[in-house]
């Protein structure tokens, strides 16, 4: 009978060691690309309305945090 040594891909190892060291960067990257799938293949007429709120929201909270620090 063989035994079989599982073998990982190189790049496949790489890709791991990265998102361990960079666990913050990792979670934004992926928190993104959930949200843009989300908004590109499932959100209802609805959902982006309320986005735009969300974003428009954001958007004057990051302004005006940016005009307080300059």
């Amino acid at each position: 009978m063989q035994t079989e040594t599982k073998q990982t891909n190189p790049q496949t190892e790489a890709n791991k060691k990265w998102q361990e060291k960079n666990r913050e960067k990792a979670k934004y990257l992926r928190n993104r690309s959930t949200s843009r799938s989300f908004i590109k293949n499932q959100a209802t007429l609805e959902d982006i309305k309320e986005l735009q709120q969300l974003i428009q929201t954001r958007i004057e909270l990051l302004t005006s945090t940016s005009e307080q620090t300059e």
